[in-house]
């Protein structure tokens, strides 16, 4: 079930459409969909439930640990932003994030605006790291109202991007082809492909748990995974 947000203004709907032509051709041109997502999903968990919505623009939680190489993105995405003051970061950020799902090939997101922006920071600490084990993982997303399906749907999505040693430990790309959007992850994990990914707690656990069968079911079945993933996706981009 979507988030019921306050509804939006003919004037804010516009300006969404107009957005999404311009974060079309950005991400396509700046080859930036990886990091674009990754800052999609952490603002998404700035979320409290009691004041509505945040997102990830403020100095100090940019310094957070699991937030390195996020002002990147923010610098990429703010000539965008600027050209639409009407937009709430927090819907922007979460628009952005859909829109490099679908330029890399992903399934299509669909996206409700009317997000509000916190003015303060959360506390760190709220979001998932690469050593938490399969338990902590599902208390961190649990809290968050994601299943453990949701949780590795979601973690289809490293099918894009690279790692970089100063952030995660590891260096390299994820998958064969970082720009897109497939289930090459699945396939990858499941075929032994990747295990330098094993070298991260989080990864391990996951793969050491019953969940792996959803691993094997999306490595198998593309469709399958690209439903659970817009699902997924959703659901995080709409907490509370």
């Amino acid at each position: 079930m979507s988030k019921n947000y306050p509804t939006v203004s003919a004037e804010y709907q516009m300006a969404v459409v107009k957005c999404i032509r311009k974060l079309r051709a950005l991400i396509f041109e700046k080859n930036c969909a990886p990091i674009v997502l990754r800052l999609a999903w952490h603002s998404a968990g700035t979320i409290d439930v009691k004041t509505n919505f945040g997102a990830i623009r403020h100095p100090a939680e940019l310094a957070h640990g699991a937030n390195k190489g996020l002002d990147i993105a923010i610098r990429l995405l703010a000539p965008i932003k600027e050209q639409f003051p009407i937009l709430s970061y927090a819907d922007f950020y979460q628009l952005a994030g859909v829109v490099a799902v679908e330029v890399t090939g992903g399934p299509d997101i669909p996206f409700h605006p009317g997000r509000e922006d916190k003015p303060e920071p959360p506390l760190e600490g709220r979001l998932p790291d690469a050593t938490m084990s399969s338990d902590q993982l599902r208390y961190v997303f649990g809290a968050m109202s994601l299943s453990d399906r949701d949780i590795v749907a979601l973690s289809g999505g490293h099918t894009l991007g690279r790692y970089h040693r100063e952030r995660s430990g590891l260096e390299g790309p994820s998958t064969d082809n970082p720009l897109c959007f497939d289930n090459s992850y699945f396939k990858e994990i499941v075929g032994g492909q990747k295990e330098g990914l094993l070298q991260l707690p989080s990864y391990e656990a996951l793969l050491t748990d019953p969940v792996f069968l959803l691993f094997e079911k999306y490595a198998a079945d593309e469709d399958a995974f690209f439903a659970d993933y817009a699902e997924a996706h959703l659901k995080l981009s709409e907490l509370g």
